[in-house]
């Protein structure tokens, strides 16, 4: 099959109107596995298509479009790189937008590759011309790509600056378009993953401006479309930074949060609990929540009513949060943070232990995961192993393999058992029986199950 495709793109190349022999290599395409047309990717010549989009004749240019897509796709992002530069510089100001789509697309997939964004940014006019190219696009795949430009380095960031294009969509991001700004306000939190991308926007003020329009929300009857985007932008700011100094700071980003948990709207409150989650994964997070008193106390009740009633897929969302909030490495473990998850865990139900054994008994594999990651969260702090093992049948639970069918299952199982065998407090709270049971489970692996035996009957055929 990929010969005959190989055939059909040397006779595209021969003839001067190949409409036929394009369809033809077009269905062929289709039937081609992506690994055999990898292994001829060195044969593959794609000048004269390129050309073909010269030509302004729609059926040839959607039919080169179409197998460009299919081909470049068996290419590696370096050799796209360093071989089609010019075809590439072409197509992005090529009149059809399909065209410019596809060779953003491109672009794109050399952005992503540390090897083949090199043969970019080593090249400043055609870094230059990629950004301008882009400039005059009002697709969001366009914007997409400045961000992921951007993001690169510092001097990348620079050029996409100068262009104006970061700007536009700053712009963008506080104009009055609120569709416009849920789309940007994703763009702009990619940016903040990258250090050079977050002194940017707080040298131009962006993240003020951001907290003003959380401010203002409450007055917008629109605000729903873009306010998730907006406390999800700082939730991931904190983190990156410092969750004292960005709530401090900004301390109407953790009022909306709270607010946004109370919320009958399941978008609202499904964000509000990602936040958290993302908010309470390291110690100056969880001690930032842990200030402000019976306001996080009640949230935590809040979050363990949702995790037993709410739909299934905002339940597996409280499930980690819970998880990414009580987890504590070892070295971390003091006196203080130890009494400070145990209030946290007795906080979300009268009696949490069963709630979650109660959730991980449901017929659906997330649910039964998200329930294991609990337990696996708290699993190397002595509190809960004494709950654990004063709880009837929950050391036998941990330890029966017949629970688990699937992969995901066992593999959740596995990472509860490995927590609590590799614990120092383990044994001497669970006692050596206990302890050697959990250790066999975990010398034997996730997926282990035990021969049965046959016993020979006298007098059997």
């Amino acid at each position: 099959m990929a010969a005959q495709a190989l055939a059909l793109l040397r006779e595209v190349a021969r003839l001067e109107a190949p409409l036929e022999e394009l369809r033809a290599l077009h269905s062929v395409l289709q039937a081609v596995p992506l690994n055999e047309l990898r292994e001829q990717a060195a044969e593959l010549r794609l000048g004269p298509l390129f050309s073909l989009l010269n030509e302004n004749h729609r059926e040839k240019t959607a039919l080169c479009v179409s197998i460009l897509e299919r081909l470049l796709q068996a290419m590696e992002p370096v050799h796209v790189a360093r071989n089609l530069r010019v075809d590439l510089q072409r197509g992005l100001i090529h009149p059809d937008d399909s065209v410019k789509i596809l060779t953003l697309s491109q672009i794109g997939r050399i952005v992503e590759n540390s090897d083949a964004v090199t043969e970019i940014l080593n090249n400043a006019e055609l870094l230059k011309q990629i950004v301008y190219c882009i400039g005059g696009e009002n697709l969001s795949v366009a914007k997409a790509l400045i961000v992921e430009i951007s993001s690169v380095s510092p001097e990348s960031l620079n050029y996409c600056t100068t262009s104006g294009l970061v700007t536009q969509l700053l712009r963008e991001l506080t104009g009055e378009d609120v569709l416009v700004r849920a789309t940007c306000i994703e763009m702009v939190t990619s940016l903040a993953y990258t250090h050079h991308g977050r002194q940017y926007l707080a040298q131009e003020g962006v993240i003020d401006q951001i907290s003003n329009i959380i401010v203002g929300a409450d007055s917008d009857p629109f605000s729903s479309f873009y306010l998730p985007g907006f406390v999800k932008f700082f939730g991931n700011l904190a983190v990156m930074d410092s969750p004292q100094q960005i709530c401090e700071r900004y301390p109407i980003f953790v009022e909306k949060v709270f607010e946004m948990t109370e919320s009958q709207d399941p978008t609202m409150t499904g964000v509000a609990v990602d936040t958290v989650g993302i908010l309470g994964s390291n110690v100056e997070g969880k001690q930032v929540l842990q200030k402000t008193g019976t306001r996080f106390e009640r949230l935590l009740m809040r979050i363990g009513h949702q995790s037993k009633n709410a739909p299934v897929e905002l339940k597996i969302r409280c499930l980690d949060a819970i998880s990414s909030l009580l987890y504590l490495p070892p070295e971390q473990q003091t006196d203080d943070l130890l009494r400070m998850t145990e209030s946290w865990f007795s906080a979300l139900s009268r009696d949490p232990l069963e709630l979650f054994r109660g959730i991980s008994s449901q017929p659906f594999p997330e649910l039964h995961c998200a329930a294991l990651k609990v337990f696996t969260a708290i699993a190397n702090q002595p509190w809960a192993q004494k709950l654990m093992f004063n709880s009837p049948g929950f050391v036998e639970y941990v330890v029966d393999r017949s629970v688990e069918h699937d992969k995901a299952s066992k593999d959740a199982k596995y990472e509860l058992v490995k927590a609590l065998a590799n614990s120092k407090t383990t044994a001497e709270i669970f006692g050596n029986p206990n302890y050697l049971r959990l250790r066999t489970y975990l010398s034997e692996g996730p997926y282990y199950v035990k021969p049965v035996s046959t016993t020979a009957v006298e007098g059997a055929e």
